[in-house]
């Protein structure tokens, strides 16, 4: 097969937020003198009008008035690649990555490089690093397809193009393309068929379209009569960046932008809400509710023995036990102090509009360990105080993690959300993560959210652990393809709470600003959590402290519920606390759906 099998350009269909200027920026760009920025950006200029002699010649002043700017050296690896020359290319992006760990892009942009050389085995290992810092970037899942397939790495492949196709992936069809040349490569040709016939239904006009069709006629062919499969493709690379890339929403009045986002973001809030006030009413159209019981990816196998009375397999939050039986971690705070010392007697339970029919447990959880995810807004709304609520995450997640069993992750999120950190105990690891974020493009604030609560939902637990998400951020949203409703359900089936900061001014009353601290107070008050308003950035510290004193003061209580029926339907609850004769404040989820399966009840 001989044809253009692969395009990496922003033109495209479904192109990757990361392929804008601002959509990846280092740290390290925001100290670049100006001599150099005007270098750049007339450099970068002439890259996207194709005149890359000249974008050469800019681009090198650049980096040679400024050596540490990373995206001058992006570009610059941009123009060699176009005037083919790659050794050249691989070692501007190269230093890229050498200079700043933390940017997709410019793992991408080495992969490319590698590509062109035919370093394959390098050009996947580079792709695989810019996923994993990007993990919802469809666009970069593709390119990781392709040199997965490249490398002869055919599972691998498959399970990419699974990967996307679980998700909207408008764009992104040219996946199911490489699965069936990886499949063909197997000599699995009925898969190959399969999945060309999935890609010319989600992409019948691509400019691959005709080649797949030939594609199905070989493979036909090959079933009647067995050949070896062919595997040298040709690669055209475009990867200049594209000149339509500043060009779109901005054309559009700024007030009038800040109306009709507002407009969809109270929509998405008032779903949200009606759902919370008659969850059932809205299960015809939202994604079936995971069992309450079981965290997504952590149930039993349904083919294993049945369980004992009750055994200690903590995946998810959950037990198994022989009665219908329900277990809950709450928070219980005074005046924003942490309350360590209730007991079963200082408690009320009130689940169905009823008492329980038996308290069965009630214990102190304080100490139990953190598995806590930091998402922190890097759009361009927060730039003027987003140096002090660095600083300000910084020093919480010092306070919080405290536990050597504890467990942070960290994302940053502007129009695609990056993983800058993965799971870890190493509190400097973290700081150092947050310190790297860089403020730029918009917000995939629903995006950010539901792939945290995922993350946290299916890791594999030995132990019970309290599975927590922080979200600092004004609430805005324009750039995610989740809802605010799904971020919720994602959360509420993981098992996560929400805890919101909000960064908005209290000076700051425009509608749009309201919506998102709206948003925020849904999003925490329907996942168990608590919104915080500091409603500035010198109060962002006193926010975040009370923050502490809540995650530090749980319980877990377990109970029967009076009149229990396993019939899938939604279960309100509500739990209140007093201590010395006055009332105190709960943080607990608002209820959980009655699993219509075998006793198997849970933590939440």
């Amino acid at each position: 097969m001989d044809f253009n099998l692969w395009q990496i350009n922003s033109r495209s269909g479904g192109s990757s937020p990361l392929a804008t200027p601002g959509g990846s920026v280092s740290k390290l760009d925001l100290k670049a003198p100006g001599k150099a920025q005007r270098a750049y950006e007339k450099g970068y200029q002439l890259l996207m009008r194709k005149d890359l002699q000249g974008a050469v010649e800019h681009l090198t002043k650049a980096t040679e008035i400024y050596p540490s700017f990373v995206s001058a050296h992006n570009a610059l690896g941009s123009a060699y690649l176009g005037l083919g020359q790659n050794d050249q290319a691989r070692g501007e992006f190269a230093q890229a990555v050498s200079l700043d760990d933390h940017l997709p892009t410019s793992y991408l942009n080495l992969g490319c490089a590698q590509l062109a050389l035919k370093d394959y085995p390098a050009a996947q290992g580079s792709i695989q690093k810019a996923a994993a810092l990007a993990p919802l970037d469809l666009q970069l899942l593709t390119a990781l397809a392709y040199g997965q397939f490249m490398n002869h790495d055919y599972l691998a492949t498959v399970a990419t193009a699974h990967q996307v196709h679980e998700r909207k992936h408008d764009g992104a069809a040219m996946v199911h393309f490489y699965a069936a040349a990886a499949w063909e490569a197997e000599n699995k040709l009925p898969e190959a068929q399969y999945e060309l016939l999935t890609f010319l239904r989600e992409d019948p006009k691509s400019s691959a379209a005709v080649s797949a069709q030939k594609m199905m006629e070989e493979i036909q062919e090959e079933r009647k009569h067995p050949r070896a499969p062919a595997t040298d493709f040709k690669v055209t690379f475009t990867h200049a960046p594209s000149d339509d890339a500043t060009n779109g929403p901005e054309e559009v009045p700024a007030r009038v932008r800040a109306l009709m986002q507002a407009s969809r973001e109270n929509a998405q809030i008032a779903e949200a809400e009606t759902e919370s006030e008659c969850p059932t009413c809205a299960a015809a159209d939202s994604p079936a509710p995971a069992e309450a019981d079981v965290a997504p990816g952590s149930g039993p196998n349904p083919n294993a023995p049945e369980a004992s009375a009750r055994e200690t397999k903590h995946a998810g939050l959950t037990f198994r036990t022989s009665t219908d039986e329900v277990a809950i971690f709450f928070a219980a705070t005074d005046h924003g102090k942490s309350v360590t010392d209730l007991t079963g007697r200082d408690i009320g339970i009130i689940d169905d509009r009823r008492a329980p029919a038996a308290v069965t447990g009630f214990r102190n959880e304080s100490q139990l360990p953190l598995r806590m995810g930091l998402v922190i807004d890097t759009s361009a709304s927060i730039s003027e105080r987003f140096k002090f609520e660095q600083d300000a995450a910084a020093s919480f997640v010092q306070k919080v993690m405290t536990g050597q069993n504890d467990l942070g992750f960290v994302i940053g999120f502007a129009n695609s959300v990056l993983l800058v950190q993965d799971f870890t105990t190493d509190q400097k690891l973290i700081s150092h993560a947050v310190g790297q974020l860089v403020p730029s493009g918009g917000t995939a604030l629903w995006d950010a959210v539901a792939f945290a609560a995922d993350k946290l939902a299916s890791r594999p637990e030995t132990q019970p652990v309290a599975r927590i998400l922080v979200v600092i951020s004004d609430g805005e949203d324009n750039s995610s393809s989740a809802t605010l409703k799904e971020a919720i359900n994602r959360a509420q089936h993981g098992e996560v709470v929400v805890y919101t900061v909000s960064t908005r001014e209290d000076a700051n009353t425009v509608v749009d600003s309201l919506v998102g601290e709206h948003a925020l107070k849904t999003l925490a008050e329907l996942t168990g959590g608590a919104a915080f308003t500091p409603g500035s950035a010198r109060r962002l510290n006193g926010s975040l402290a009370d923050l502490q004193q809540v995650i530090r003061s749980r319980y877990l209580v377990s109970y029967k519920p009076a009149l229990f029926k396993r019939d899938g339907q939604y279960r309100a609850i509500d739990i209140t606390a007093e201590k010395d004769g006055h009332k105190l404040r709960v943080y607990a989820r608002k209820g959980y759906f009655a699993a219509a399966n075998s006793p198997t009840p849970a933590h939440f």
